[in-house]
């Protein structure tokens, strides 16, 4: 796979999705989908059988884009599945440079609704996990992950699944919702409809794949572990899956901001920015009817990757009106499977070594701190936060309206080089995404700095944590618990700690993550000064659990 998330400037990836031009296909990686076709994959080194760019859903095109995702037709003849398909459109970044795209470029194209399948041989009533990417919910795609390792390993089915993204994924404007020709079609979160398709799929065709429909797990990263909450919660998802698991997500979400009879805030996925390059009256069918350019063309471009990032928008149709958290606060208002949902321990540190504020780099891959202390600082106290939002406020909310089949875990692993030209243990530690390849089992992950970060001195730890999260991920996949001693969340806090025993672990670690106890601590950190611990509180958000005060107002920071 290639990792959602890497390093400007010359920290290209490199290709780590399945060379599919080579294999040729065998007879035993034929099925038949019913009601679609027939259609032939091919036989991975790994052994793992094989099916590329299936189609699960209608071209989200013409007359469909900005409508409820419609189901798949058939074909006729043998369908080639040795190819991905394209992307869903997005803007390039850095991470694309090794197929010679430029930063800044559109790229892929509407028809895109397709997912990969990998699946042991000889598969028959197996656990099917749908993999939902990562990358802001504007980026990526699903050839950036190869599941044939963690298929063969633990005896599981991985799906990878494609769905629109940016604007064409996160829409509200009024003029749509009234050419609804379906209620779903009154939705903002398109992105959402299309996953919720992708597992109607999925429960139509598991058995001919070799999967059973009765052990769908869905399990996403960032943006794909914000799009697995926002599944737990969707009425229209009931029934779907069996269990989720939630890698560093998130569960905020935005009310509709809509003004003037327009969306107001393109960053809250709005159709604003459209209306402008419309001749004429603002309808419906003239929305639609703007070439893919222009819906990307008022984009502010200058985030990179996270352009105009879209907000999970509480549209009442696949998201309740109240949001994702109000939602998880009792069994009755979600779908109560059981849940898995960790982060990394230095999960920002991987965005503040993109920073040019806080890293310098030397020729694109030795990055180093402008000020040591500050950088860990911040990023610890950063990383704190994302902890506090996406596991123990979420797993407490959970847990304390009744449902009782939570987990919890960090991941820890930051056994990379540490030399005089780089020190991934400072810059990256345990960031964000570097769990990937453990729970995939495949060490592709930052392109030109894999050989730093894995290496031979650490292999041996780092596979052997690799099959065992794999397990754990499987496991839960199979029963609905994670096993070998992973005990469930309760009021004190218990979690898995994600680690090689060179640094303890994996171990069962009790403790939660608190806002006031973390101003506490800022407020003393010798490691920054006054303004520093200013600049770091207000990093930290607007929000302090507790008393509705942000750390910034309660360390008395000045306004910025």
């Amino acid at each position: 796979m290639r990792g959602v998330t890497g390093l400007l400037a010359g920290l290209v990836l490199a290709a780590c999705a399945q060379d599919v031009d080579g294999p040729t296909a065998e007879p035993a990686t034929r099925i038949v989908l019913d009601g679609q076709g027939a259609t032939t994959g091919y036989v991975a080194d790994t052994g793992a059988h094989v099916w590329l760019g299936l189609p699960y859903a209608a071209p989200p095109v013409g007359d469909l884009r900005w409508r409820a995702t419609r189901p798949a037709s058939g074909w006729d003849g043998e369908r080639d599945a040795t190819r991905h398909a394209s992307r869903c459109p997005q803007i390039t970044n850095v991470l694309d440079e090794p197929e010679g795209l430029e930063p800044g470029l559109l790229a892929g194209e509407e028809d895109c609704l397709y997912l990969d399948i990998y699946a042991p041989p000889g598969a028959d009533e197996l656990p099917v996990m749908v993999w939902i990417h990562g990358g802001s919910n504007v980026w990526g795609r699903s050839s950036e992950y190869d599941g044939s390792q963690l298929a063969i390993d633990q005896n599981v089915i991985i799906v990878a699944v494609q769905y629109r993204l940016g604007p064409l994924g996160f829409m509200s404007a009024p003029e749509l919702r009234a050419d609804a020709e379906r209620p779903e079609d009154r939705a903002a979160n398109f992105a959402i409809l299309d996953l919720i398709e992708s597992l109607r799929w999925v429960q139509a065709h598991a058995e001919d794949f070799g999967g059973d429909a009765g052990r769908v797990t869905i399990f996403g990263e960032s943006a794909g572990g914000h799009n697995v909450a926002a599944l737990l919660t969707s009425p229209l998802a009931e029934g779907l899956f069996h269990r989720a698991i939630i890698q560093s997500g998130s569960a905020a979400t935005v009310t509709r901001a809509e003004a003037e009879g327009r969306s107001g805030d393109l960053a809250n996925a709005s159709g604003e920015v459209l209306g402008r390059v419309v001749e004429g009256p603002v309808t419906a069918e003239a929305l639609r009817a703007v070439s893919l350019e222009d819906v990307f063309a008022g984009l502010d471009l200058s985030g990179g990757s996270h352009y105009d990032m879209p907000r999970m928008i509480e549209d009442g149709v696949t998201v309740p009106e109240g949001g994702i958290r109000a939602a998880l606060a009792s069994p009755g208002t979600f779908n109560a499977v059981p849940v898995i949902t960790g982060t990394n321990r230095d999960e920002m540190r991987l965005f503040n070594a993109l920073n040019p504020d806080l890293a310098s780099r030397t020729l694109g891959l030795f990055i180093r701190p402008r000020d040591r202390d500050y950088y860990a600082a911040l990023s610890d106290y950063q990383s704190a936060m994302w902890t506090v939002g996406a596991v123990d406020d979420l797993a407490s909310v959970m847990t304390a309206g009744g449902h009782d089949d939570v987990w919890a875990y960090r991941f820890d692993w930051d056994e990379g080089a540490a030399n005089l030209l780089v020190d991934t243990r400072f810059m990256l530690g345990a960031a964000h995404a570097m769990e990937i390849p453990f729970v995939f089992n495949r060490f592709e992950l930052f392109g030109r700095l894999d050989p730093f970060l894995f290496n031979d001195r650490n292999a041996e730890g780092r596979v052997a944590l690799a099959r065992q999260m794999g397990r754990h991920w499987a496991d839960f996949a199979r029963d609905g618990d994670p096993g070998g001693g992973w005990e469930r969340w309760r009021d004190g806090g218990a979690r898995m700690r994600f680690d090689t025993p060179a640094d303890d672990g994996p171990e069962l670690v009790t403790g939660r993550t608190v806002v006031a106890d973390l101003a506490d601590a800022l407020a003393s950190d010798a490691r920054v000064d006054n303004a520093e611990r200013c600049r770091i509180a207000r990093a930290m958000g607007d929000r302090f659990f507790g008393d509705g005060a942000s750390v910034a107002e309660r360390l008395d920071c000045p306004d910025a």
